[in-house]
């Protein structure tokens, strides 16, 4: 895909407290794939030394755009003016009756319980979205999630005229 112009992060995946490795390697791979920013948000329940990395085979993790934030609140700080959609099943706003537009962040929470009350609690109902289920269904997996939404933000970027395939 091409950014005519562009510097920054397609988007923006930010995870809240996520618990699972794979799940934030798979989610990484995406984000380096559309050339959008991961932010991880801790405590992770996982360790990501240069070590651990390389053990686990992130052999692109270097291309990767990260950034940590020490917590909710230090990640709050530092995206200040940044566009926000929050991820979580509570929404009654599908994913794809929302209009996406580049630097977008979408958060996520951990893979077990989602977004914690602090969080939802603070966002205001326009930026809570979900992926359509079947009723009943609990939830999908994080990075089955992520990849979604990234692509969907392709998508419509595509469908306008914004970004181009190379």
């Amino acid at each position: 895909m091409s950014e005519v112009g562009v510097v920054h992060a397609l988007f923006h995946a930010v995870l809240h407290e996520p618990q699972i490795p794979n799940n934030t390697g798979n989610i990484g791979r995406t984000c380096v794939a559309v050339g959008s920013a991961l932010h991880l948000i801790h405590p992770l329940g996982f360790d990501l030394s240069e070590k651990a990395c390389r053990r686990a085979g992130l052999d692109y993790w270097p291309r990767l755009d990260l950034h940590e934030h020490e917590n909710w609140q230090a990640y709050q700080i530092a995206s200040v003016s940044s566009r926000q959609w929050i991820l979580t099943t509570r929404a009654t706003r599908s994913l794809y009756n929302a209009q996406i537009r580049r630097g977008d962040h979408f958060i996520f929470g951990k893979e077990d319980a989602g977004l914690p009350e602090s969080v939802l609690s603070t966002a205001h109902e326009h930026q809570m979205v979900s992926l359509p289920m079947m009723h009943g269904e609990r939830s999908l997996n994080l990075a089955t999630v992520v990849c979604t939404v990234l692509y969907e933000g392709v998508r419509q970027l595509l469908a306008r005229g914004e970004i181009g395939l190379d």
